[in-house]
């Protein structure tokens, strides 16, 4: 829970900050309308996530706990469905329209209350819980358990290297350091590596993704990740969804 109401909140603070650049882009030429369409590309995404994490908790024993659960997958499940409708293709028409309606409504996620903390307070059990929860302490930092490099660092070893015809499937890991076409389960995508981010282009949307972690999807036809990115190029993983 003390996870997932983390990420809810970085959420939150991340969609107001990319609401405000794409009404005023902070780069000279930059278009807004590509940072829309990047912005309803990752979105939803990161609310399914979300959706899903606290799907799977088991029930912790605590009704109080458990009451406190439901209420946020039901609230998390409302906008998730919602946005499920949304295409990263309605900000080409609609910009100004589709992308601050998303924010409001990923802003409306915020813990039902009293929260897990005021509950804590009113129930032994649950504090204990709470206090020896890592990921509920103040200074708990995700990024801390991260494996992975950091942008700086060396990328690490693609399992397919560069043969991007390993993808034809729709499944493959791959090193891309420069522009380059590559076609996975029937999706044509232009992949563009820069020093900070990685832009993916097909017919109907353009997205670009700024560091590791970063999410892209089509449909039910095809899902990247960027497992690490720097100067040097990024290491992509392409799945089914």
């Amino acid at each position: 829970m003390c996870v997932q109401t983390s990420a809810l909140k970085d959420l939150r603070a991340e969609s107001a900050a990319d609401l405000k650049q794409i009404r005023n882009p902070d780069e000279v030429g930059s278009d807004a309308q590509f940072f829309a369409v990047s912005y309803l590309s990752r979105t939803p995404l990161a609310v399914d996530d979300v959706e899903s994490a606290l799907t799977e908790l088991d029930p912790s024993g605590v009704p109080a706990a458990d009451r406190l659960r439901n209420a946020l997958l039901k609230k998390v499940k409302g906008v998730a469905d919602h946005l499920d409708e949304v295409s990263p293709i309605d900000a080409v028409d609609d910009a100004e329209g589709i992308v601050p309606d998303v924010d409001k409504r990923v802003q409306s996620l915020t813990p039902p209350q009293p929260d897990l903390l005021a509950l804590t307070k009113k129930d032994p059990q649950l504090a204990a819980a709470y206090k020896r929860a890592e990921q509920c302490s103040p200074g708990w930092n995700p990024d801390e358990e991260a494996a992975s490099p950091t942008p700086t660092g060396p990328l690490p070893k693609a399992a397919d290297g560069k043969n991007i015809d390993a993808c034809s499937d729709g499944e493959c890991e791959v090193l891309v350091t420069s522009p380059v076409w590559i076609t996975a389960n029937g999706v044509d995508v232009h992949v563009t590596p820069g020093d900070d981010s990685v832009t993916f282009e097909t017919p109907s949307a353009v997205m670009r993704l700024g560091g590791q972690g970063g999410v892209a999807k089509w449909g039910d036809d095809l899902k990247v990740t960027v497992v690490a990115q720097n100067k040097d190029g990024a290491v992509l993983k392409f799945t089914i969804p």
